[in-house]
């Protein structure tokens, strides 16, 4: 199993394929818009699985369990990101959504960087020495909201991240695992990061699919019906149909 320092290497050096610095926070779900042969796609999946990808030749398609909260989406497409661009001699991965449980080497290298690519370890060091004025074990949950909401990361990943790098123990991240939404609204913050996608947004394709079936219909090579019917088997009604039309089409 690699390193640490190299997983972190190979995060900072995907930000940079991806046009991003190697320590501010990304937006995730518009950085995979950044790759030409990527497709994501959101679909409610078994509450034992987090995501899965698929390698077939230059198409790398991630898809999302979409009823996981919005920051466990955000880990599970970076996580599907390293099995897409450093594992090799693979088709198809579904990957679990327990963090701690033991794991074969490339889903844990993989958790690994995840974690990096969200916030990578020069960051995070630098946010909580110098944004909190805090060191090792001085971490209390106000802090830890911070670094979640900061980094756009799930309460399970930060505090796991945190006791790998020694920042709290086991027993302290026990402590801080309930009342999660609650904790975040007493500090201002809006609790999207915790909550899934709403039950109606919850089947989308975006991304490399989509391009191709606008291109296929461009060039006229399908008719108008199968353009449909590809949109259509790609969750994507709202092309097909015009929903949302007059709020996409305000000019403020």
């Amino acid at each position: 199993m690699k390193e640490k320092i190299e997983l972190n290497g190979e995060a900072i050096i995907l930000r940079k394929d991806f046009g991003e610095d190697a320590a501010s926070p990304i937006d995730i779900f518009s950085l995979i818009h950044n790759n030409d042969d990527l497709t994501i796609v959101f679909y409610p999946m078994s509450n034992r699985v987090s995501g899965m990808c698929i390698r077939d030749g230059k198409n790398k398609i991630i898809g999302v369990n979409s009823t996981s909260t919005y920051g466990r989406q955000r880990f599970t497409i970076a996580h599907e990101l390293y099995h897409l661009f450093f594992h090799k001699d693979f088709k198809s991965i579904v990957c679990s959504k327990d963090l701690e449980k033991n794991k074969d080497p490339q889903e844990k290298e993989a958790d690994i960087f995840a974690s990096y690519f969200l916030a990578p370890y020069e960051s995070l060091i630098y946010f909580i020495k110098n944004k909190l004025k805090k060191d090792k074990h001085q971490l209390e949950i106000e802090d830890i909201i911070r670094i979640e909401q900061y980094y756009g990361m799930s309460r399970q990943a930060i505090l796991w991240r945190l006791i790998n790098d020694g920042y709290i123990t086991r027993e302290k991240a026990d402590t801080m695992k309930t009342g999660i939404i609650a904790s975040a609204k007493k500090l201002g913050y809006d609790d999207k990061l915790y909550k899934p996608t709403p039950e109606e947004k919850q089947y989308a394709t975006f991304g490399k699919y989509v391009r191709l079936a606008e291109e296929l219909k461009t060039k006229e090579l399908v008719s108008t019906g199968k353009y449909e019917e590809l949109l259509l088997n790609g969750f994507r009604g709202d092309i097909v149909y015009g929903f949302d039309t007059e709020e996409e089409e305000k000019y403020d």
